[in-house]
């Protein structure tokens, strides 16, 4: 049974969820929409969206959890958003947004140039940060996975790009022998 698949998602005044052809939107200061998993059912009740199984298998089982908790994430991202943050490490290392492109100097004979997906902000902020901003849970992960993966942070001197408050085990130099 289910614990997360049980319990419904309360809806915001502001937010309007629809759902039609097996299909959830919800609209609220943006538009999410997707695609329901197999073996779930979902329907509006008393301003909660209230998610079943169509059987009792295991599968169908993972599936409501599954439904739920994608649409709970639906729902704050449209409300409040989603964000995280990237530190650039490294003496010279820094970060550049022109529109919906992300330059950034990371130490290689070229500059990086990052198209900025659609539904995404990016703000650099002070002493090389990176804040990336949006509604979709999955897609600002992403993004902030695939700007990290340019640079990850190496284990001598910590250099690269990391989350903040990511911790990184340094690992000592060579010693010299007598």
């Amino acid at each position: 049974m289910s614990r997360v698949g049980n319990k419904p998602v309360e809806i915001p005044a502001s937010v309007k969820v629809n759902i039609a052809d097996n299909v959830v939107t919800v609209e609220g200061k943006d538009k999410l929409s997707m695609q329901l998993p197999p073996k779930v059912n979902v329907a509006i009740e008393d301003n909660k969206v209230v998610v079943t199984r169509a059987d009792e298998t295991r599968q169908s089982n993972a599936m409501q959890g599954l439904a739920r908790s994608l649409i709970n994430n639906m729902v704050v991202g449209v409300t409040e958003g989603f964000s995280k943050s990237l530190q650039i490490i490294g003496v010279g290392y820094r970060a550049q947004v022109s529109g919906q492109k992300l330059t950034l100097n990371i130490g290689y004979s070229h500059p990086i140039v990052f198209d900025i997906p659609k539904g995404i902000t990016i703000a650099t902020g002070e002493g090389s940060t990176l804040k990336i901003d949006g509604a979709d849970k999955q897609l600002v992960g992403e993004v902030a996975a695939t700007i990290r993966r340019y640079r990850k942070p190496e284990p001598y001197k910590g250099k690269g790009i990391r989350y903040v408050g990511e911790h990184i085990s340094m690992k000592e130099g060579k010693s010299v022998g007598k």
